[in-house]
């Protein structure tokens, strides 16, 4: 199976590491147009020097702030405005770790803004291009906590459920035009995230970052973390005309780590 998608356009979110730069790289590699977009443009421009640049991929940048949301819808909109995209990948910065005894409403507020409104404003941008060619994908990045939630992690936990049940609803109304919307929810990988939460872990329990690693790996059935290029490998597939029939769905990628159904 080669998943080829020339002369689609791609905008992902986040995409100067971790996850969402190893899908940014596939996405180019599977030969799309592809839009980074994240806060440091020093970063930016470094990720895009490594994409994929074959006869007729022009990738760009855009440079925003998910965690402030009045500016990012001036410049999101401001973008959409001369760009359309075919390919959309939700994704930003996690939230800070904390549970729900930590948590204030402010903090909920800014954890909304950050991972439902971007979310959901950004796609209602996306979505009139895609309803005019009949053809489009939105993925969103997601976590295994909505469906087993980690305490440390309540905000998240909160917010990524939220987006994950909009995105069901939404698939049921794009659907007749062509247009998927998936949900991918996230295990443990090996992103600067997970080193952060690691160390503060080990903080708090007094044991070594290796150890918390170790306790992690031990957790998953294939006793390791995810390499995020096979997240990407993933978002490439939802990406292209083989994965038509796949939308509304909730797909873990955790090397068997969820014990649910």
């Amino acid at each position: 199976m080669n998943i080829n998608l020339s002369g689609k356009k791609a905008l992902v979110g986040a995409s100067t590491s971790g996850i969402g730069e190893a899908i940014a790289i596939q996405l180019a590699a599977s030969g799309a147009t592809v839009t980074l977009m994240s806060r440091s443009l020093d970063k930016l421009e470094a990720v895009k020097s490594v994409l994929s640049t074959n006869e007729g991929q022009q990738h760009q940048i855009l440079q925003v702030d998910f965690t402030d949301f009045e500016a990012y819808q001036v410049l999101i909109s401001e973008y959409f405005e001369n760009n359309s995209v075919a390919i959309l990948v939700n994704n930003t910065q996690g939230p800070e770790a904390g549970t729900a005894l930590d948590k204030s409403i402010a903090d909920y507020q800014e954890a909304f803004d950050l991972l439902f409104k971007t979310v959901a404003f950004t796609t209602a941008l996306a979505l009139k291009s895609m309803q005019n060619n009949k053809w489009g994908r939105v993925i969103n990045v997601a976590s295994v906590t909505v469906k087993e939630p980690l305490s440390y992690l309540v905000l998240s936990n909160s917010v990524r459920a939220a987006v994950v049940t909009w995105a069901k609803s939404l698939a049921t109304e794009v659907g007749k035009d062509g247009i998927t919307v998936n949900s991918i929810l996230t295990g443990y990988f090996n992103t600067e995230r997970i080193k952060a939460l690691n160390a503060q872990k080990a903080k708090e329990q007094g044991i070594s970052e290796d150890e918390v690693l170790k306790q992690l790996e031990a957790a998953v059935p294939v006793r390791r973390i995810g390499d995020p290029a096979e997240y990407g490998y993933l978002v490439a597939f939802l990406a292209s005309d083989f994965a038509g029939y796949i939308t509304g769905t909730q797909i873990p990628i955790d090397g068997g780590a969820l014990s649910s159904l």
